[in-house]
């Protein structure tokens, strides 16, 4: 039997199971809903005419079924992001897809206030955030929470919750918020547990990341399920937390989740999620499909700026890449890229287009020279290093080794120049980064540092078409070893 026939027989035997399963709630007087939830699409839409198919084929089968996302359906695909009406083709087809519902993500904000706002408004769903206040700007205010029908006498409260940095901003490049406030997500959820008392189901729309989704179910036990989202977790087992279900599925729309609810008297009886890969899925939604096609067909963003004479790898070697268009195009001593500012793996042996450069830097940040002394150099690298116990920024100019204590926290940083002579930390030295870390980042700067006026994207489009070729094979700058210590007898 070939693997087509396979797939439909197990399809019509999940349609069947579905069917029957449906069909025996009824005979006992329930009302069975189903949740399909995203979080972080990301502008990933070649899998959109797959999942408008999913959810058509529920429509027909349950009398309830919603499509909901938990936030950033912006920033990562060019045909998306870098077109004249930014962000439009994402909008038109979740609202083709039959989207109830968004929350919103920080990579929202990608786009801008005037983008964002237009967006919002051509969505034919609501987005939802509890904890931002836009009154110092000219966007709409978003509301906190909206309810779904779910039958003649239920209603489901969905409230939205947004995540933020630690300099109390969503991770996006400050100077996007100016105008906007915004408070602690868990805090402010707690203004609405009367939602549950109220309505009898409580949803959590959240962008905040598994692990303080984790934390909002310790805070607040009122909410049933939190659908959530920012860590593009794939979470494919039942996780339970004081009595919260959290589901979260992953990310670049390569999965779907869909939990099932049974309510009996305004009270769910019974809950489960399982996680759909849409790339099991065979047939689309035709018009869905045409119109993904017709996005995917942008020349100008095929077009060839360089060639890579082997394949760039990881993290080093696209970083050694990145920061070295810095320091060439912009003339500085070191530049310094962060990890995840970079979102893509590889990129392949061949031709570099356009579409490729986004792909790899999706966010459009310009870029800021400072003029740092070698201490200061160390406390950005100690500081990004310190942020996740790891490695966080690729740099061109010189190489650098941490130095981490028992704890596996930054300690000391060793700075070599590329013939192994150690940098000197009381020399001052010009700098290039990209606003995004150079805002959210906590480092010490004498110096405010100033706008190039040209994104890291822009640039490294132009060094490409100066040397076009590049090879990164084995590139490694970046080190770490751990402090050694006395063992006390």
């Amino acid at each position: 039997m070939n693997k087509k026939i396979v797939f439909l027989v197990t399809w019509f035997l999940f349609l069947f199971s579905c069917f029957s399963y449906s069909q025996k709630q009824v005979e006992k007087d329930l009302t069975e809903i189903i949740i399909l939830h995203t979080n972080d699409m990301h502008a990933k839409i070649d899998n959109m005419g797959k999942l408008a198919y999913l959810a058509d084929s529920l429509r027909k089968i349950f009398p309830v079924v919603f499509l909901v996302s938990a936030g950033d359906n912006f920033t990562g695909n060019p045909v998306v992001d870098i077109v004249a009406d930014i962000g439009y083709p994402m909008i038109n087809l979740m609202n083709q897809c039959g989207f109830n519902l968004s929350a919103l993500g920080n990579h929202e904000f990608d786009m801008g206030q005037e983008f964002l706002d237009k967006r919002i408004k051509q969505a034919s769903f609501p987005f939802i955030c509890c904890n931002i206040d836009v009154s110092g700007t000219k966007m709409t205010q978003p509301k906190p929470y909206v309810t779904l029908k779910a039958g003649n006498d239920l209603e489901i409260a969905f409230l939205g919750i947004l995540q933020l940095g630690d300099n109390g901003l969503p991770d996006s490049q400050p100077s996007r918020f100016t105008g906007l406030t915004f408070t602690d997500g868990i805090l402010k959820a707690q203004d609405y547990s009367w939602l549950k008392e109220k309505y009898g189901i409580l949803i959590g729309l959240t962008h905040l990341g598994v692990d303080t989704d984790k934390e909002l179910a310790l805070a607040m036990p009122q909410f049933d399920l939190l659908i959530g989202g920012h860590s593009h977790t794939l979470i494919d087992s039942l996780m339970i937390v004081n009595g919260v279900m959290i589901v979260q599925a992953g990310s670049g729309l390569k999965y779907v989740g869909k939990t099932t609810l049974l309510v009996e008297k305004g009270h769910i009886t019974d809950r489960h999620d399982e996680i759909i890969c849409l790339d099991s899925i065979s047939g689309v939604n035709a018009e869905v499909q045409t119109l993904i096609d017709h996005y995917n067909d942008n020349q100008e963003i095929q077009r060839i700026v360089g060639v890579a004479s082997a394949p760039i790898v990881g993290f080093d070697e696209l970083g050694s890449l990145i920061t070295d268009a810095l320091t060439d195009q912009l003339k500085v001593d070191f530049a310094f890229m962060n990890r995840r500012g970079m979102r893509i793996n590889a990129l392949p042996q061949g031709n570099i287009s356009i579409k490729n450069i986004y792909q790899l830097d999706p966010f459009q940040n310009d870029v800021i020279t400072f003029r740092l002394s070698g201490i200061e150099i160390i406390s950005l690298i100690s500081y990004s290093y310190n942020l996740k116990n790891m490695i966080d920024l690729a740099v061109s100019g010189m190489s650098y080794t941490v130095i981490t204590d028992s704890s596996g926290h930054c300690k000391s940083v060793e700075m070599k120049d590329y013939t192994g002579k150690a940098i000197d930390p009381l020399l001052d030295f010009t700098v290039a980064i990209n606003s995004y870390a150079a805002s959210a980042y906590r480092f010490d700067h004498r110096d405010p540092g100033s706008s190039n006026g040209i994104t890291s994207e822009e640039i490294l489009i132009n060094y490409l078409q100066n040397i076009k070729n590049v090879n990164y094979t084995g590139v490694k700058r970046t080190f770490e070893k751990s402090e050694p210590f006395d063992i006390v007898h």
